[in-house]
């Protein structure tokens, strides 16, 4: 799968990866799928519990890489 955006938060820390995904999700159309670069092992819990809150579809992870499918 292609993004149709990339957010590189390697070395950030908890809370800043899910900052930066709720900050610029807006910027794709709605069905668009953001990668989340992470590299803070709380982003594994985080940014599926974001996505549940905020009503987006997570795609799952390949460690470092988190997708996340815009709904609204």
């Amino acid at each position: 799968m292609t993004p149709d955006l990339i957010l590189d938060c390697l070395g950030l820390r908890c809370p800043l990866p899910v900052i930066h995904l709720a900050r610029r999700i807006g910027e794709v159309e709605v069905g668009g799928v953001v990668r989340v670069l992470a590299d803070d092992p709380a982003a594994r819990n985080d940014v599926p519990a974001w996505c549940r809150l905020k009503s987006h579809e997570y795609l799952g992870s390949d460690g470092t890489a988190h997708d996340v499918r815009r709904v609204q």
